[in-house]
């Protein structure tokens, strides 16, 4: 534990949801949930407009859409999430050489590892000098929590959302963490939780109460020891800058089970040359290959092989997971697929015949790749062009109206609303889904658009308003996207943080917030 605050945590607001709305004016202050859109979707994100009729993460989106019919159901578009993440990793990074990401919108700084003074007003300088940062840069907004320990840091940052800094000075720990639930410490998750239920243990005062003996015995030394130092406050986990990863993995759920064996191969194909990209792109190989299928009744099947060495080569991925495939019984039908790499190293086996082989099915490729090219173009010349799928939030460029997002698609037509992140809300139309005008597009900035200077503070603007604030240039609600349901500027963190999740206390002894 450290004597000053100066770990910290940033957590960005909704990532997700909080980025479509700063590229999308018609959205904001309306909830917008993103995520799977289909009939088996998960929301990914939701924004905190959303949230208060108890949309959550990791929640179906068919309950999301019952629960708030009126919200906008977007597609995620991960290209844009990188490029805004990168953006914030870069700032974290001229904090410290220590930044140990945990996702594409959330990681740890240690602070001390960067030259900042080893006490409270240099910490919270520091961090508010971070939140404006990332809202002049990115148009979006994070919470900052300070601690000695990175639990406690992640403890105050959910305690300082949305938009908030909450620093936690050391030696007030334990008076901050009694009254929350055991829930909010790190590993305890809904099976711990009953454990600790039916021995009569709650709160994260009654776990330090029960003592490490009584925690031992519940559940076991590893867990119970660990659990007890970190309900006393105490985590002595250091800032890695670097975190190994264990495995890389890919995996897909169908809207209709797939019952029809060859699809069920080509799809695991398909999933086995993603992961090969995924590897690669990490600079890893991999020894253990994995496939994961869950049928029609959600009971879930993996099945393994060991190589004889580390390999990043697709053609013996793809033959690994086709061989542990014939393994399983896919005949009743798979809702879900996966395909993943373990054993990771940053090395290849030499394999003198592997190679070879691998020499001459790249041929074999790209010669088939000429083939299926030159049958394609003979076929264009032929036929008319297959319908796009138009997916909801997904940007497109037309050639008259310019850039604009698919607000929504079905018998044969696309409605698309054209406006920018820097612009005031734009108008709506609606096209044929073939027509030959309109074609996907590319995220757009947010911020540095042609009305927005290109440094310093940006003003108060479309870009610049946060997700809960309503500009009085806003049209009225698009058909996804009804009825607005704003939060006061006043809400608290705790009122619109996820149920059931989170610290579920006010702020504590020892917590000064900003």
């Amino acid at each position: 534990m450290r004597r000053a605050p100066t770990i910290l945590h940033l957590d960005m607001d909704a990532f997700y949801a909080s980025a479509e709305q700063a590229a999308k004016p018609s959205l904001r202050g309306k909830p917008v949930v993103v995520g799977g859109i289909g009939p088996r979707g998960v929301v990914s994100t939701a924004s905190y407009e959303a949230r208060v009729f108890g949309v959550r993460s990791a929640m179906p989106t068919a309950q999301a859409r019952r629960l708030c019919p009126n919200a906008a159901y977007l597609t995620p578009r991960f290209t844009l999430y990188r490029q805004v993440s990168d953006q914030v990793m870069e700032l974290l990074h001229a904090l410290s050489p220590l930044v140990e990401p945990l996702s594409l919108d959330e990681a740890f700084v240690d602070l001390e590892a960067g030259g900042t003074e080893a006490d409270t007003a240099a910490a919270r300088a520091v961090g508010e000098r971070l939140r404006r940062d990332i809202r002049r840069t990115t148009g979006l907004t994070g919470s900052v929590g300070l601690a000695g320990a990175k639990m406690l840091a992640k403890i105050a940052s959910e305690q300082a959302k949305p938009d908030g800094l909450v620093v936690i000075e050391p030696g007030t720990e334990r008076e901050l963490l009694g009254p929350m639930t055991v829930r909010t410490l790190p590993g305890v998750g809904p099976a711990t939780a009953e454990t600790l239920r039916r021995a009569g243990i709650h709160t994260i005062a009654e776990t330090a109460e029960a003592g490490e003996a009584e925690l031992v015995r519940l559940l076991g030394k590893a867990h119970g020891t660990g659990l007890y130092a970190m309900a006393l406050g105490r985590d002595e986990r250091p800032v890695v800058a670097e975190r190994d990863a264990k495995s890389i993995s890919v995996e897909d759920t169908f809207d209709v089970d797939l019952t029809d064996r060859t699809r069920v191969r080509a799809e695991v194909t398909r999933l086995a040359d993603r992961c090969v990209e995924r590897l690669r792109a990490a600079g890893r190989s991999g020894r253990t290959v994995v496939i994961k299928v869950r049928n029609y009744d959600f009971s879930t099947l993996t099945r393994s092989e060991t190589l004889r060495g580390p390999t990043d080569d697709p053609s013996v991925v793809r033959e690994a997971a086709a061989r542990l495939l014939d393994l399983v019984d896919t005949t009743g039908g798979v809702r879900l697929l996966g395909v993943g790499v373990t054993g990771l190293a940053d090395f290849t086996q030499e394999d003198l015949f592997a190679q070879l082989a691998t020499e001459k099915a790249a041929e074999e490729e790209a010669e088939r790749e000429r083939r299926v090219a030159a049958e394609a173009a003979r076929e264009a010349a032929d036929e008319p062009e297959r319908p796009r799928r138009w997916l909801p939030g997904l940007d497109v460029i037309h050639e008259e109206h310019g850039a604009g997002w698919v607000q929504g698609s079905g018998v044969g037509r696309v409605t698309v609303r054209f406006e920018q992140p820097w612009s005031g809300p734009g108008r709506v139309r609606t096209f044929p889904v073939d027509d030959p005008a309109l074609r996907p597009g590319e995220p757009l900035p947010l911020v540095g658009g042609p009305t927005e200077p290109p440094t310093g503070p940006a003003p108060e603007g479309p870009a610049q308003r946060g997700p809960a604030q309503k500009g009085a240039d806003q049209e009225a609600p698009a058909p996804q996207s009804s009825a607005p349901a704003t939060l006061p500027n006043s809400v608290s963190a705790r009122a619109a943080s996820e149920p059931g999740t989170g610290p579920e206390t006010e702020s504590g002894a020892g917590m000064s917030s900003r």
